[in-house]
C-alpha cells in the first residue's frame, strides 16, 4: 500500500481557546482549505478541497480511515488514518463518520 502523507495545503489561522466551561466550539473553515493527497493507481498528485474527502473513526487503527476519488483516473482511494490524519482532516472541515460496534 502507498502511504502518501496527506497534509493541508494551507495553513487555518490561529483559532481563539474557547472560555472555560464552554463546550466544543464550532470553528468556521475557510472554503479555501484544500489537503494534498496522492492515487495509488494511476500515481497523480493533486489538491482536493474538504468536501472531496471523507473520514471515518472505528474502535481500532484498521477501522480508521479516509476516502476520496482520484479526478485524475476516478478510482476509489481508501487510506488509514492515524491521530495526526485525524486532526489535520477534522480540523479542515473533512466530513467525519464515527463507526460503532454492534453488541
Amino acid at each position: 500500500m502507498n502511504r502518501t502523507p496527506l497534509f493541508p495545503a494551507t495553513t487555518p489561522g490561529i483559532r481563539p481557546a474557547p472560555p472555560p466551561g464552554a463546550g466544543p466550539v464550532p470553528v468556521p473553515v475557510p472554503a479555501a482549505v484544500r489537503f494534498r493527497a496522492a492515487c495509488p493507481d494511476c500515481r497523480g498528485r493533486f489538491e482536493l478541497a474538504a468536501a472531496a474527502l471523507r473520514l471515518a473513526i472505528g474502535a481500532t487503527s484498521r477501522t480508521t480511515f479516509y476516502t476520496f476519488t482520484c479526478p485524475e483516473c476516478g478510482a476509489s482511494v481508501r487510506k488509514p488514518a492515524g491521530e495526526r490524519i485525524i486532526e489535520l482532516l477534522t480540523g479542515g472541515g473533512v466530513r467525519t463518520l464515527r463507526l460503532h460496534t454492534a453488541l
